[in-house]
This record gives C-alpha cells, sequence and structure tokens, in this order.
C-alpha cells in the first residue's frame, strides 16, 4: 500500500496537464499512486498525456463531474494512508512528497496539510501560505499575492486544495468533499468539517508548488464569483454549530450584503454576487454524507478563526507562531 494518493482532476488544462503530471512522475519520494481525472476535456489534454507508468491510474469521465466529486471518484479507489491533490495547472517542485512525508511524521496530530504555493508564471510572488477563515465566514488564502520571503511550518485553518494533503480514512469518514458544491471552497468546508473531527493543519514550509491560480475557470469571472459566494454561504450555515450560528449568523448576513454592495462599483460582479448570495441562502439542497458531527471545544473552534477584518484585507496568516517553537 503506497504511503500518498495523489490525485489530478483535470478540465480542459491544455498543457499544463501534461507538465503537472511529469512534475509528479519526477518526485524524489516514489511510494505513491496517482489517479488522473479527466472530466469530459475536450481540448485533447488528457488524450495527449503520454504513456505513464503503472503507479499511474487514467479515470475518464464522461462529462464534467466538477472537481468535487472528481477528486471524490479517485478518492473511494486510493489505497494511500494521505490523500495528495494537485491542480492540473499546479506544478510540483521534485522534493514536494518528500517534504510532505517528513510534515506528517513530525506533527502526528495533523490531519491537513498545506503546500507552500508560488506564482508559476510570477516566481518571486506566493500564490498562498494556507487558506483561513474568518468568525463571520470570509475565506482567504494567506499571503496570496505577497512578495516572497522566508516562511517556518505553521499552522492555518485548511489547505488550499491547489496543492491539499488529507488523511485519507478522514476525509472518507466525513464523506469527501461536498459534491453539491462542485467547485470552488470544497477546500474551506471539508477542512471546517476537519476541524469540528478534532483535527488541525500543518502548512509546510518546504513542501512547494508552483501554480498558475485560477488559470481554467478564470479568477474574476461569473463561474468563479457565482460559485464562491453560493460555496461560502453554504459553509458558514452548513458547518457552524448552532450557539455560534445564532451568535456569529447576524455578522454573516450583514458581511454578505457589504460583499454585495461592494461588487456593485467592480464591472461585472453585481450580477454573479446577486445570483450566488440568493442561491446560497435560499437553495441549499440536502448532501446526507458531508454532515459532520463536532468533536471539539467550541473555544478550540473559535481560536482557530480570524477575528480582525484587516488579516482578510491583508491577506494574512492568522497564526504567526511557528510550529517549531
Amino acid at each position: 500500500m503506497p504511503k500518498f494518493s495523489v490525485i489530478i482532476v483535470n478540465f480542459n488544462a491544455g498543457d499544463w496537464l501534461a507538465r503537472s503530471v511529469a512534475s509528479v512522475a519526477a518526485q524524489t519520494f516514489t511510494d505513491f499512486e496517482c489517479f488522473i481525472v479527466d472530466n469530459g476535456s475536450s481540448d485533447n489534454s488528457f488524450s495527449a498525456l503520454p504513456e505513464l507508468d503503472d503507479r499511474f491510474t487514467l479515470l475518464p469521465q464522461s462529462e464534467n463531474t466538477g472537481f468535487a466529486k472528481g477528486n471524490n471518484i479517485a478518492a473511494q479507489q486510493a489505497k494511500g494512508e494521505w490523500l495528495v491533490l494537485l491542480n492540473p495547472d499546479a506544478f510540483a517542485h521534485s522534493n514536494w512528497l518528500e517534504k510532505l512525508l517528513q510534515a506528517a511524521q513530525c506533527y502526528p496530530e495533523a490531519t491537513m496539510i498545506g503546500s507552500t504555493q508560488y506564482m508559476a508564471l510570477e516566481p518571486e510572488i506566493f500564490d498562498g501560505l494556507g487558506d483561513e477563515y474568518h468568525a463571520f465566514g470570509l475565506a482567504w488564502r494567506a499571503g496570496f499575492g505577497h512578495p516572497v520571503e522566508p516562511v517556518f511550518d505553521r499552522e492555518c485553518f485548511g489547505p488550499c486544495g491547489a496543492g491539499s494533503v488529507y488523511h485519507r480514512e478522514t476525509f472518507l469518514k466525513l464523506g469527501g468533499f461536498d459534491e453539491t458544491f462542485f467547485c470552488y471552497h470544497e477546500d474551506v468546508d471539508i477542512a471546517f468539517r476537519m476541524r469540528l473531527d478534532g483535527g488541525m493543519c500543518v502548512q509546510s514550509a518546504e513542501a512547494k508548488i508552483d501554480h498558475v491560480s485560477s488559470g481554467i475557470s478564470g479568477r474574476a469571472s461569473d463561474f468563479a464569483v457565482y460559485y464562491g459566494t453560493r460555496n461560502r454561504i453554504w459553509t458558514f450555515v452548513k458547518n457552524m454549530p448552532f450557539p455560534l450560528l445564532l451568535f456569529l449568523g447576524p455578522a454573516h448576513i450583514a458581511t454578505n450584503l457589504f460583499v454585495l454592495g461592494w461588487s456593485a462599483f467592480r464591472p461585472g460582479r453585481f450580477g454573479p454576487t446577486f445570483r450566488g448570495m440568493r442561491d446560497g441562502f435560499f437553495k441549499r439542497p440536502r448532501a446526507e454524507q458531508v454532515i459532520a458531527k463536532r468533536k471539539v471545544r467550541l473555544m478550540n473552534l473559535l481560536r482557530s478563526f480570524g477575528w480582525s477584518p484587516l488579516k482578510v484585507l491583508k491577506r494574512a496568516p492568522v497564526k504567526t507562531k511557528s510550529l517549531d517553537t
């Protein structure tokens, strides 16, 4: 049984897919299996892959199942202790898996591990240093757009899905990704559920990937804005424990109304933001497999949240203390 089960979910990633797969094949740590799920791509990116060794399994789908379901399909077949997700427009450094293994061994309490992400097209800029979560229901990628500087292992709310690692048994026990999300925010949602289950996330300084960053869906496309808005609301309403839902719910509503007002001053943003809010608050489908029972104390959960709005605006990490100290 391999240590890692790497999963790449592809949808029209073009030449980036072959480069992403090649970065996995070139890993210095070789005890892994890799599943490449193709969501009905029409750009020849999947069919143009070169012949791969027996560590790689191709899982073509007849339609676009979405990022969430695509990863779940592979996770059900995986045998590794850890699920390792890599976006098709993300490229792992050669010792990526080796450094992830070191993080898993150094921090046995972790059920999630995040990668240090650099902009693939601007390597002097961070793409992300882990996902953070504000108590009012906003999530952000710490370090996004910041100039590269020395970093260290620390705790964050959850890993960014572009290069995320999850303890496989825990991931499956909690139902995997919420497939009703389709894509966007599913990484924050599963991180929230793992937090409720008593888990924590280590943001590894040395496990590195380069990421094109929304190179497929478009960072500010209608698609990204709609799903990001809708799923942000679903994450909060579904996962927030009831006492905190009553306490923080009014602030969550006010925050979303502020975001809606702000979107009116950004060309093309108001329409998809409004539709996302409407469907987020009034069209939540049932998803029986993704409800987590809380095993952690409320105070511990509260400590994992960000509370300062400046953290959100500056895309700053919530916890700034090194885990080595």
